[in-house]
């Protein structure tokens, strides 16, 4: 069994369509919705993970597409420049997914991108701007 996180754009004229729901129907899949949001141009955002056989993540990542899903891999989309961190530990404090912690042997801030939701509060929280989004 695999995991992906996928970054989901819905154009206008698919947002409406229960697509996702496919993914558990059609390609016996897991997914957990980290992230999403409806645009003011009825346009649809979505951060998904998906577990489950590479094979059938293939298949349903096809389907998206075919769909008019587009759709891109949401792989490091944060990154903590350790030469900026201070060690503050603020970013900490913000992260509710725990992505953010610190090394009780180092005393420094470490990334866990595998536990990131993209959820960005971190970005408007560190004080020195030493976490940076590819968003």
């Amino acid at each position: 069994m695999t995991a992906e996180k996928l970054i989901l754009n819905f154009p206008k004229n698919v947002v409406t369509k229960p697509i996702v729901y496919h993914v558990v129907k059609d390609f016996d899949l897991e997914f957990n919705i980290l992230r999403a949001e409806i645009t003011p141009n009825l346009e649809g955002k979505m951060l998904l993970e998906i577990r489950g056989e590479k094979d059938k993540i293939e298949e349903c990542k096809n389907f998206f597409k075919k769909e008019g899903v587009q759709i891109r891999e949401a792989t490091q989309e944060i990154i903590l420049d350790k030469e900026l961190c201070v060690n503050c530990g603020v970013c900490i404090s913000l992260c509710f997914s725990n992505a953010l912690s610190i090394n009780k042997d180092t005393f420094e801030i470490e990334f866990n991108k595998n536990k990131c939701v993209l959820c960005g509060i971190c970005l408007n929280g560190c004080p020195v701007n030493a976490l940076k989004s590819k968003i």
